[in-house]
Protein backbone atom coordinates (compact mmCIF):
# COMPACT_ATOMS: atom_id res chain seq x y z
CA UNK A 1 0.00 0.00 0.00
CA UNK A 2 1.26 3.58 -1.09
CA UNK A 3 1.89 5.95 1.85
CA UNK A 4 -0.70 9.19 2.00
CA UNK A 5 0.16 12.00 0.35
CA UNK A 6 2.55 14.09 2.50
CA UNK A 7 0.23 17.58 1.48
CA UNK A 8 0.75 21.18 2.34
CA UNK A 9 -0.50 23.99 0.71
CA UNK A 10 2.44 24.28 -1.70
CA UNK A 11 3.77 20.48 -2.37
CA UNK A 12 2.64 17.12 -1.58
CA UNK A 13 5.19 14.11 -1.85
CA UNK A 14 3.41 10.42 -2.83
CA UNK A 15 5.66 7.07 -1.95
CA UNK A 16 4.73 4.58 -4.85
CA UNK A 17 4.73 3.41 -8.11
CA UNK A 18 4.60 6.32 -10.68
CA UNK A 19 2.34 4.73 -13.50
CA UNK A 20 -0.22 3.35 -10.49
CA UNK A 21 -0.45 7.22 -8.96
CA UNK A 22 -0.53 9.22 -11.77
CA UNK A 23 -4.03 7.03 -13.04
CA UNK A 24 -5.21 8.91 -9.74
CA UNK A 25 -5.36 12.40 -10.75
CA UNK A 26 -7.82 13.63 -12.62
CA UNK A 27 -7.18 15.63 -15.96
CA UNK A 28 -6.02 19.01 -16.51
CA UNK A 29 -4.38 18.61 -12.78
CA UNK A 30 -1.26 20.21 -13.77
CA UNK A 31 0.77 22.88 -15.84
CA UNK A 32 4.02 20.75 -16.55
CA UNK A 33 5.63 17.64 -15.91
CA UNK A 34 9.56 18.55 -15.00
CA UNK A 35 11.20 15.46 -13.88
CA UNK A 36 14.51 13.44 -13.97
CA UNK A 37 13.85 9.47 -14.52
CA UNK A 38 16.14 6.44 -14.28
CA UNK A 39 18.15 6.17 -17.25
CA UNK A 40 19.09 2.21 -17.12
CA UNK A 41 21.81 3.33 -19.49
CA UNK A 42 24.88 1.86 -16.94
CA UNK A 43 26.00 -1.32 -18.19
CA UNK A 44 26.72 -2.65 -21.56
CA UNK A 45 25.51 -6.21 -20.85
CA UNK A 46 22.26 -7.12 -19.08
CA UNK A 47 24.46 -8.69 -16.14
CA UNK A 48 25.98 -5.32 -15.36
CA UNK A 49 22.69 -3.06 -15.90
CA UNK A 50 21.14 -5.66 -12.89
CA UNK A 51 23.93 -4.57 -11.10
CA UNK A 52 22.96 -2.12 -7.79
CA UNK A 53 22.39 1.61 -9.13
CA UNK A 54 25.53 2.06 -6.18
CA UNK A 55 27.65 -0.33 -8.10
CA UNK A 56 27.15 1.13 -11.84
CA UNK A 57 27.03 4.99 -10.64
CA UNK A 58 29.23 5.60 -7.46
CA UNK A 59 33.23 4.93 -6.64
CA UNK A 60 32.65 5.84 -2.91
CA UNK A 61 31.34 2.52 -1.45
CA UNK A 62 30.08 2.31 1.95
CA UNK A 63 29.58 6.18 2.09
CA UNK A 64 27.84 6.32 -1.36
CA UNK A 65 23.73 7.65 -1.32
CA UNK A 66 20.99 4.44 -0.95
CA UNK A 67 20.44 2.53 -4.39
CA UNK A 68 17.42 3.38 -6.23
CA UNK A 69 14.52 1.19 -8.15
CA UNK A 70 13.90 1.41 -11.78
CA UNK A 71 17.27 1.22 -13.69
CA UNK A 72 17.73 -2.15 -14.59
CA UNK A 73 15.83 -2.25 -18.09
CA UNK A 74 17.10 -2.61 -21.70
CA UNK A 75 17.11 -0.45 -23.96
CA UNK A 76 13.66 -1.09 -25.41
CA UNK A 77 11.77 -2.07 -22.35
CA UNK A 78 13.06 1.43 -20.98
CA UNK A 79 11.37 3.28 -23.99
CA UNK A 80 8.16 1.25 -23.57
CA UNK A 81 7.69 1.85 -19.96
CA UNK A 82 9.26 5.71 -20.92
CA UNK A 83 6.33 6.62 -23.43
CA UNK A 84 3.92 4.58 -21.12
CA UNK A 85 4.07 7.41 -17.98
CA UNK A 86 4.77 10.33 -20.48
CA UNK A 87 1.05 9.17 -21.79
CA UNK A 88 -0.07 9.22 -18.38
CA UNK A 89 1.52 12.31 -17.33
CA UNK A 90 0.34 14.21 -20.64
CA UNK A 91 -3.28 13.12 -19.84
CA UNK A 92 -3.28 15.17 -16.27
CA UNK A 93 -1.47 18.22 -17.95
CA UNK A 94 -3.27 21.32 -19.30
CA UNK A 95 -3.57 22.44 -22.66
CA UNK A 96 -0.07 23.50 -23.78
CA UNK A 97 1.88 22.58 -20.62
CA UNK A 98 5.71 21.77 -20.62
CA UNK A 99 7.57 18.68 -20.46
CA UNK A 100 11.11 18.49 -19.72
CA UNK A 101 12.99 15.40 -19.21
CA UNK A 102 16.59 14.81 -18.21
CA UNK A 103 18.36 11.93 -20.02
CA UNK A 104 22.29 11.20 -20.89
CA UNK A 105 23.20 10.89 -24.54
CA UNK A 106 22.97 6.57 -24.59
CA UNK A 107 19.05 7.01 -24.15
CA UNK A 108 18.78 10.49 -25.85
CA UNK A 109 16.82 8.90 -28.74
CA UNK A 110 14.61 6.63 -27.01
CA UNK A 111 13.85 9.53 -25.02
CA UNK A 112 12.90 11.92 -27.76
CA UNK A 113 10.39 8.64 -29.55
CA UNK A 114 9.05 7.94 -26.44
CA UNK A 115 7.84 11.99 -25.61
CA UNK A 116 6.49 11.66 -29.27
CA UNK A 117 5.01 8.23 -29.22
CA UNK A 118 3.21 9.37 -25.61
CA UNK A 119 1.62 12.45 -27.83
CA UNK A 120 3.85 15.65 -27.08
CA UNK A 121 5.04 17.40 -29.27
CA UNK A 122 8.91 17.61 -29.21
CA UNK A 123 10.07 21.13 -29.32
CA UNK A 124 14.07 20.38 -28.16
CA UNK A 125 16.86 19.74 -26.67
CA UNK A 126 18.09 21.95 -23.87
CA UNK A 127 21.70 21.29 -22.28
CA UNK A 128 23.52 20.67 -18.52
CA UNK A 129 27.18 21.51 -19.18
CA UNK A 130 28.24 19.88 -15.85
CA UNK A 131 32.01 20.72 -16.54
CA UNK A 132 34.46 18.99 -15.19
CA UNK A 133 34.80 14.81 -16.13
CA UNK A 134 36.59 12.32 -16.45
CA UNK A 135 38.71 13.15 -19.34
CA UNK A 136 39.62 10.33 -22.12
CA UNK A 137 42.58 10.86 -24.05
CA UNK A 138 41.58 10.75 -27.59
CA UNK A 139 37.92 11.37 -27.28
CA UNK A 140 35.39 14.12 -26.16
CA UNK A 141 34.54 14.42 -22.51
CA UNK A 142 31.34 13.39 -21.59
CA UNK A 143 30.35 16.00 -19.61
CA UNK A 144 26.89 17.05 -20.48
CA UNK A 145 23.34 15.62 -19.93
CA UNK A 146 20.40 16.45 -21.98
CA UNK A 147 16.70 17.97 -20.99
CA UNK A 148 14.69 16.85 -23.59
CA UNK A 149 11.51 19.25 -23.52
CA UNK A 150 7.84 19.63 -25.57
CA UNK A 151 4.53 20.56 -25.16
CA UNK A 152 0.97 18.90 -24.89
CA UNK A 153 -0.30 20.25 -27.97
CA UNK A 154 0.31 24.29 -29.06
CA UNK A 155 2.16 26.67 -26.91
CA UNK A 156 1.50 29.97 -27.12
CA UNK A 157 4.49 32.04 -27.70
CA UNK A 158 2.41 35.05 -25.47
CA UNK A 159 2.92 32.33 -22.51
CA UNK A 160 4.30 34.29 -19.78
CA UNK A 161 7.63 32.96 -19.28
CA UNK A 162 10.93 34.22 -19.96
CA UNK A 163 13.39 33.05 -22.91
CA UNK A 164 15.52 30.10 -21.35
CA UNK A 165 18.91 29.30 -21.75
CA UNK A 166 19.70 26.05 -24.18
CA UNK A 167 22.89 25.60 -22.47
CA UNK A 168 22.87 25.57 -18.16
CA UNK A 169 26.70 25.46 -16.89
CA UNK A 170 26.29 24.21 -13.36
CA UNK A 171 28.62 21.50 -11.40
CA UNK A 172 27.49 17.96 -9.54
CA UNK A 173 26.19 19.09 -6.39
CA UNK A 174 29.24 18.78 -3.77
CA UNK A 175 27.00 17.40 -1.08
CA UNK A 176 24.27 15.25 -2.67
CA UNK A 177 21.78 12.05 -1.41
CA UNK A 178 20.64 10.77 -4.29
CA UNK A 179 23.41 9.44 -6.57
CA UNK A 180 22.22 11.31 -9.97
CA UNK A 181 20.72 14.88 -7.86
CA UNK A 182 20.93 17.24 -10.08
CA UNK A 183 22.24 21.16 -8.87
CA UNK A 184 19.19 22.78 -6.85
CA UNK A 185 19.82 26.11 -8.85
CA UNK A 186 19.78 24.29 -12.16
CA UNK A 187 16.35 22.74 -11.50
CA UNK A 188 15.31 26.37 -10.24
CA UNK A 189 16.15 27.78 -14.03
CA UNK A 190 14.22 25.13 -15.34
CA UNK A 191 10.74 25.32 -13.17
CA UNK A 192 10.76 28.88 -14.86
CA UNK A 193 9.74 26.89 -18.11
CA UNK A 194 6.04 26.66 -16.00
CA UNK A 195 3.62 29.86 -16.35
CA UNK A 196 3.53 31.93 -12.98
CA UNK A 197 1.49 30.19 -10.31
CA UNK A 198 1.25 26.16 -12.12
CA UNK A 199 1.12 22.71 -10.59
CA UNK A 200 4.47 21.04 -11.35
CA UNK A 201 4.35 17.13 -11.64
CA UNK A 202 7.37 15.00 -11.35
CA UNK A 203 6.74 11.80 -11.33
CA UNK A 204 10.50 10.55 -10.44
CA UNK A 205 10.94 12.79 -7.03
CA UNK A 206 14.84 11.53 -5.86
CA UNK A 207 15.98 13.58 -3.52
CA UNK A 208 13.51 15.95 -3.70
CA UNK A 209 15.19 18.78 -6.18
CA UNK A 210 12.45 19.59 -8.36
CA UNK A 211 9.61 19.90 -5.53
CA UNK A 212 12.23 22.22 -3.87
CA UNK A 213 12.81 24.23 -6.61
CA UNK A 214 9.54 24.58 -7.74
CA UNK A 215 8.30 26.18 -4.54
CA UNK A 216 11.56 28.51 -4.36
CA UNK A 217 10.17 29.86 -7.51
CA UNK A 218 6.45 30.55 -5.90
CA UNK A 219 5.05 27.39 -7.74
CA UNK A 220 3.50 24.63 -6.13
CA UNK A 221 4.33 20.92 -6.76
CA UNK A 222 3.50 16.89 -6.70
CA UNK A 223 6.54 15.08 -6.04
CA UNK A 224 6.44 10.60 -6.35
CA UNK A 225 9.00 9.06 -5.27
CA UNK A 226 8.97 4.71 -5.74
CA UNK A 227 12.16 4.26 -3.23
CA UNK A 228 10.97 4.62 0.19
CA UNK A 229 14.07 5.67 1.86
CA UNK A 230 14.28 8.79 -1.12
CA UNK A 231 10.63 9.55 -0.40
CA UNK A 232 11.47 10.12 3.22
CA UNK A 233 14.95 11.65 2.37
CA UNK A 234 13.10 13.74 0.37
CA UNK A 235 10.32 14.88 2.32
CA UNK A 236 13.08 15.90 5.24
CA UNK A 237 15.10 17.81 3.15
CA UNK A 238 12.35 19.50 1.94
CA UNK A 239 10.67 20.44 4.85
CA UNK A 240 13.64 21.60 6.71
CA UNK A 241 14.93 23.86 3.59
CA UNK A 242 11.47 25.36 3.76
CA UNK A 243 11.71 26.35 7.71
CA UNK A 244 15.00 27.58 7.45
CA UNK A 245 13.99 29.66 4.33
CA UNK A 246 10.95 31.08 6.42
Amino acid sequence: MNDKPIITPAWNLIQGDALKILSSFPPNTFDAVITDPPYASGGRTQAEKNKSTTAKYSSMGENAPPPFEGDAKDQRSWTRWAAEWLYEARKLCKPGAPVCMFIDWRQLPAATDALQWAGWIWRGTAVWDKGNSRPQKGRFRQQAEYIVWGSNGDMPISRPVPCLPGVFKYGNPQSRIHLTEKPLQLMRDIVKITEPGGHILDPFAGSGTTVLAAVQEGYTATGIEVTDTYAELARERIRAELEKAA
